[in-house]
């Protein structure tokens, strides 16, 4: 059979029909970005310290001097986990003792947080941290709800492509919006942590799926409370349900399923939209029948490791999305910790983001890939370790150096997306960008194990980020570059890793771009 973009050529490239879907398909995408951030939010720990009792009988004297103090950034600050032993201070309240002048409180004896904490409501009216007390003895939930999330995209990345192939888009497209809306909206009613943590991963799953088969389908055809918050994100989702009657099924994955008269059906819908007079006939009888009794050869997994080109070129690929996700999942769930206020630092965060998508899509069209990867993770990956340097009271130039460094892993994140599909062959080009961004989850999943140690060292976070983006930035430059050569389809036809000497065979053949078969001599030399 003719190639399928062959036989819809006269549909035109960018006409009304794919201009519309293009649109579609982006707005059903958008409560993605809600839940993908929102724990950011949902999961803020404001600043808290114990409670003490109303009923305890203290002067005030005592009453304000019933938190030890710390020092944090150069001010004194009450500790977030304990008070003084709380009968010896009302014995000293009762005996007419003033803290301070009668007792030393550094010889005080301390106990921990047994009446419960009080939060800060000065940023967040409430989150699943106050609402359960995830502080403290606690405080691991944090993160792991977070990376519990990230586990559920993981999951959901396994499982969208074999639904969506078997399925079909539309369907799959519309099915994980469901779930992604609808066990987001049964979060609002969870009653402990461990509910709303399960119902996170199945978020977390939906969200993914919903994303990847959006992404196929569009390649194939061209408040401060925390439940309202999550009220809020859940009713775009309910929106886009409208949708289904106007984003149809892949053409492509119809005719892979033999469904052809529903394919043709959507091929002259879109002949209609772009004012263009579809063939008498698209597919004859003759292709069809080839099409059906044709047998590909089946590929699988373990062709990613079977030479020692592709097995190097797919262990580079696992790092390089690996610490590229640790460094824009860490970046983004840090924000709430820069100095300033949250919100705007959020807001900051995400609008870096649009220059750093413009600046990638630039120099994919005009410069090597390998470069313009590694020269964007060393200047995020650069400045990030700058951070540690800047003085307290120069906090705003902090802010700005992580901002700076989340559009360089930002403009990196987005080009190794096209990088890595154009370094696979077409035989296992899916199998290999899946494998990749299995890795991205599980980088995803360490992310906020990251932002956690900044509760030990605040810019060990930064130091660990910003040496990671650009040990990768230097791991680069040894892949080859794709910029301008055709996509490869065989194994064989695959560029090679540089400085790794390769031995080729007589036999080996490299197919040229008019479609003849040269033999190729390839020297034991390294590229």
């Amino acid at each position: 059979m003719r190639d399928y973009d062959e036989v819809t050529a006269f549909l035109g490239k960018w006409g009304p029909f794919q201009r519309l879907i293009f649109f579609l398909l982006s707005a059903s995408i958008i409560p993605n970005g809600f839940n993908g951030m929102s724990v950011v939010f949902l999961a803020g720990t404001p600043e808290h310290h114990c409670r003490v009792p109303d009923t305890a009988n203290l002067s005030s004297a005592w009453r304000n001097h019933s938190i030890p103090v710390r020092l944090q950034d150069g001010r004194e600050v009450p500790q977030s986990c304990r008070r003084y032993r709380l009968a010896t201070i009302v014995n000293f309240s009762a005996l007419g003792l003033e803290p301070g002048r009668d007792v030393n409180l550094e010889q005080l004896e301390q106990e921990g947080c047994l009446d419960g904490w009080e939060f800060s409501q000065d940023i967040y009216m409430s989150t699943i941290v106050t609402e359960w007390s995830l502080v403290c003895e606690e405080d691991w939930k944090t993160p792991l709800t977070t990376s519990l999330f990230f586990v559920g995209v993981l999951l959901g990345s396994f499982v969208s492509g074999q639904l969506s192939d078997r399925f079909g888009r539309k369907t799959i497209l519309f099915a994980t919006m469901a779930v992604q809306t609808g066990f987001s909206f049964l979060q609002i009613f969870s009653i402990n942590w461990e509910m709303f943590t399960v119902l996170f991963v199945i978020v977390g799953m939906g969200q993914i799926s919903n994303y990847v088969v959006a992404f196929i389908l569009g390649t194939e055809i061209l408040g401060k409370d925390w439940r309202m918050l999550l009220l809020a994100l859940t009713v775009p989702g309910v929106l886009c349900a409208a949708l289904w009657w106007f984003i149809p099924e892949s053409p492509r994955w119809l005719i892979s399923q033999g469904r052809f008269q529903e394919a043709e059906v959507i091929i002259r819908r879109a002949a209609k939209t772009n004012g263009i007079i579809a063939p008498s006939t698209i597919f004859d009888s003759s292709e069809l029948q080839d099409l059906s009794s044709k047998k590909q050869q089946s590929h699988s997994i373990l062709d990613l490791i079977r030479t020692r080109n592709i097995r190097m070129i797919t262990v580079m690929s696992i790092i390089l999305w690996l610490t590229i996700s640790v460094g824009y999942f860490g970046l983004s769930l840090d924000t709430p910790n820069l100095h300033g206020d949250v919100y705007l630092n959020c807001f900051l965060s995400a609008v870096v983001e649009v220059p750093a998508y413009v600046l990638a899509w630039l120099l994919l069209r005009h410069l090597p890939r390998r470069y313009s990867m590694a020269t964007a993770l060393f200047l995020g990956g650069s400045v990030l370790l700058f951070v540690q340097l800047v003085p307290p009271e120069l906090y705003y130039l902090a802010t700005v150096l992580v901002m700076v460094g989340k559009f360089g892993v930002t403009a990196a994140f987005s080009m190794v997306y096209v990088y890595t599909a154009e370094l696979y062959p077409t035989v296992v080009r899916n199998m290999g960008v899946g494998v990749s961004s299995t890795a991205s989850r599980l980088g995803s999943i360490l992310s906020p194990y990251f932002v956690y140690l900044g509760a030990y060292d605040r810019f060990l976070p930064y130091i660990l980020m910003g040496s990671l983006t650009i040990l990768t930035a230097i791991l680069t430059l040894f892949l080859p570059e794709t910029f301008g050569t055709p996509l490869p389809d065989t194994i064989d036809q695959m560029l090679r890793v540089k400085g790794i000497k390769y031995r080729q065979t007589p036999s080996h053949t490299r197919m040229l771009k008019d479609g003849e078969e040269s033999p190729t001599v390839l020297k034991s030399t390294s590229f």
